[in-house]
């Protein structure tokens, strides 16, 4: 039997953050209507294509 392709790998990113700083950040979220990990992942993706520089 053929195997099926293996969807995107997910890890779970456990970091120390400001909590008024979070929440701001899960607040602008919901008030745009964008998930907190989308807007996480779309800024991880920025900075490795920036070569690191912010």
């Amino acid at each position: 039997m053929a195997s099926t392709p293996k969807g995107p790998q997910k890890v779970r990113a456990d970091y120390n953050i400001d909590k008024q700083t979070y929440d701001d950040f899960v607040r602008l979220c919901s008030k745009k209507g964008f998930a907190p990990t989308v807007i996480i992942e779309r800024l991880m993706r920025k900075y490795i294509e920036q070569g690191g520089q912010i």
